[in-house]
Formats: C-alpha cells, sequence, structure tokens
C-alpha cells in the first residue's frame, strides 16, 4: 500500500492566561462556531507541536506516563506525545464561547498549542459504558480479575 501524505493546517490556538485556558478560533472559520453554545462539553483535536521531531516520529513504544516501572507499550495503546503523528484528543467542559473564543474548564494542552479541529461530545454517541482502560491508570488490585478471567 502507498502511502498517502495529508494537508493539516490549524484552525485555532490554545491559549493560557492567568487563571483563564481558552481556544481562539482563527477568524476565517469564526462560522464554524454557530451552535456550538448548545454543547456543555466539546473533544478538541491538537497538534503535540513540542514533539514533533523525526526521531520522536520514530519512536513506536514507551513506558506509558513516562513510568520506567510502566510495561514498554506500543504508542498506540498509550495518549503519549510520541507517536508518528503527534495528534493529542481532549474531552473539554465549555465555559463560555465569546466571539471566537471557547473558554474551556482546562484542557493539557501547552499554551500555543495548534488546534486541528473541534467537535461536540455526544454523550449517547462518546460515552462507552463498561470500557476496558489500561492498568496503568487505575491500579490493578488483587480484587479484580484479569482481562480473559483467571488462571
Amino acid at each position: 500500500m502507498m502511502e498517502k501524505s495529508f494537508q493539516i493546517f490549524p484552525i485555532g490556538v490554545i491559549k493560557k492566561r492567568d487563571q483563564s485556558v481558552y481556544i481562539e478560533i482563527y477568524e476565517k472559520f469564526r462560522d464554524a462556531l454557530q451552535g456550538l453554545e448548545q454543547n456543555s462539553h466539546i473533544i478538541v483535536l491538537t497538534w503535540f507541536h513540542e514533539s514533533d521531531t523525526k526521531t520522536k516520529r520514530k519512536t513506536l513504544q514507551v513506558h506509558p506516563m513516562g513510568n520506567k516501572a510502566n510495561p514498554l507499550t506500543g504508542v498506540f495503546a498509550t495518549r503519549s506525545p510520541v507517536r508518528p503523528n503527534p495528534i493529542a484528543l481532549f474531552s473539554c467542559n465549555v465555559i463560555a464561547i465569546e466571539g471566537r473564543l471557547i473558554y474551556v474548564e482546562s484542557i493539557e494542552a501547552f499554551d500555543g498549542s495548534p488546534v486541528l479541529d473541534i467537535k461536540p461530545y455526544i454523550p449517547k454517541i462518546d460515552s462507552i459504558s463498561q470500557a476496558i482502560g489500561p492498568r496503568f491508570i487505575e491500579p490493578f488490585s488483587q480484587e479484580d480479575e484479569p482481562l480473559g478471567g483467571s488462571s
């Protein structure tokens, strides 16, 4: 299969000023905000611009959360910024929308991170009941049954 390249461009930028965290949407994308005020939460896709190097893009395995005690894991099974395409995904609580500024409760992106896209968080679609995540996020307790049942 032949690799293709795609053109991606930012639609805005993350801003962190004093106690405020907001997404500044560029003027030419202002009309795309219409109706977004109906949503309490949004999904924000950003570019891990501070992790975008040729070396980091070639890294395919990491110790999750930078902790060597966590097992070496493929980047597709982590939220590591080190990956072939350094795209980040965040769910954010919307506080207010004022003009081209979307104020959010918090976002783990750095100030100045390029925003690639925004989507509404739709609970019926985006929330998966009984989903299972990696053990390095929530410590595995003896009361929990290992994946695949007990041995």
